[in-house]
């Protein structure tokens, strides 16, 4: 043990700046490390969307973005609704057997495709090559569509027929339904897309 006094002036500055670089040393790690959070443009990519969709009149269409996609919502009025069934044997996967849990999620897998059947809730996007069908909702003959067409949706592209719940026709390009995202009702009027699980 050594016998030489303490210099408490050099302890004190030891300590001082000692502090004082581990501090800096912080400083300098906070931005670094923050790089690594998701922007605010990534977190808002993925976010759930909330909708109102009180003032949606049946028969209309509202069309919102979520993770860069449209996702079409589509009040149907009780003939539409009506015609679903009928047209089963014309479509490729009535059921939405195919692909369930990507592209139709269990409370969706139903004639109507749907929590509540009066809304269709579906990404605007043609699951052929990617493009985005036209409304079609009038019903009867029209350019491109057979004589007896009971309303949907068209892509121009390459001639995929889908009906009022997505479902794809026989036949067509495209493989499969348009599909349903995750979504729930928060009340009867406001709809959050991107999440379907009660906190």
């Amino acid at each position: 043990m050594s016998d030489k006094p303490v210099d408490n002036g050099k302890r004190t500055w030891l300590i001082a700046s000692t502090c004082a670089g581990a501090v800096g040393g912080i400083a300098a790690a906070v931005p670094f490390v923050a790089s690594f959070q998701p922007s605010e443009r990534a977190k808002a990519a993925g976010a759930a969307v909330e909708v109102d969709v009180s003032a949606l009149k049946p028969g209309e269409k509202l069309t919102v973005e979520w993770r860069g996609k449209p996702v079409w919502i589509v009040r149907r009025t009780p003939e539409q609704l009506a015609t679903l069934p009928k047209i089963d044997p014309l479509l490729a996967d009535p059921a939405s057997d195919r692909k369930p849990d990507e592209l139709t999620p269990e409370y969706a897998r139903n004639v109507h495709r749907s929590i509540k059947p009066e809304y269709l809730v579906a990404v605007g996007i043609c699951s052929h090559l990617g493009c985005s069908p036209s409304d079609k909702f009038q019903t009867g003959a029209q350019p491109s569509l057979p004589d007896d067409w009971p309303g949907g949706f068209f892509c121009p592209c390459h001639g995929s027929t889908f009906d009022m719940a997505g479902r794809v026709y026989k036949n067509k390009p495209a493989p499969d339904n348009l599909e349903v995202p995750p979504h729930m009702y928060l009340t009867d009027t406001r709809l959050l897309i991107g999440e379907d699980k009660a906190a």
